[in-house]
């Protein structure tokens, strides 16, 4: 991997995902980008159980893609890209489509990486290939909560990468 060039991008709102994407950057000595939302999520917009709120609205419907603000990294000088978010309604948050579809990340290595308080990364990888796959290789993601240093080393090994 050391002749890889590899970027960690992540989206967070509480900041959980955040604090796994640095443990991931600062392990693969790989430059770190954020995913930030043009308008900020607050708390009344990630409440999942309200069916108005703007993360409820914006997961039922799969056109939906938020405006980011600009990234702020040249992602074509990648060779593999770890991604990370929290996983909303079982799948990627849409804003994560909109990163995919706003910067070519063809013929890139995706590996997804996630935080959740109960659901697998299982359903966003599928969706991820489903919409991203035959444009870019999406590994297996996984999901972390709390971060092992040689836990995430084994897997790496195994990626292959």
């Amino acid at each position: 991997m050391a002749d890889k060039k590899i970027l960690v991008a992540y989206f967070s709102c509480s900041g959980v995902t955040m604090s796994a994407a640095e443990e991931i950057a600062d392990v693969l000595k790989a430059d770190l980008g954020e995913i930030v939302p043009e308008k900020p999520y607050t708390a009344a917009d990630l409440d999942w159980r309200d069916k108005k709120s703007r993360s409820t609205i914006e997961m039922n419907d799969d056109k939906c893609r938020p405006a980011m603000a600009e990234f702020g990294k040249d992602v074509s000088k990648y060779d593999v890209v770890f991604l990370g978010f929290p996983v909303w309604w079982d799948i990627t948050p849409r804003i994560i489509d909109t990163f995919l579809e706003k910067y070519d990340l063809s013929g890139k290595t995706i590996v997804p990486f996630a935080t959740s308080g109960g659901s697998t990364i299982r359903g966003s990888v599928e969706h991820l290939r489903k919409l991203y796959g035959d444009k870019m290789e999406i590994k297996d993601g996984r999901t972390i909560n709390g971060f092992d240093p040689e836990e995430f080393e084994s897997w790496v090994k195994e990626l292959g990468i």
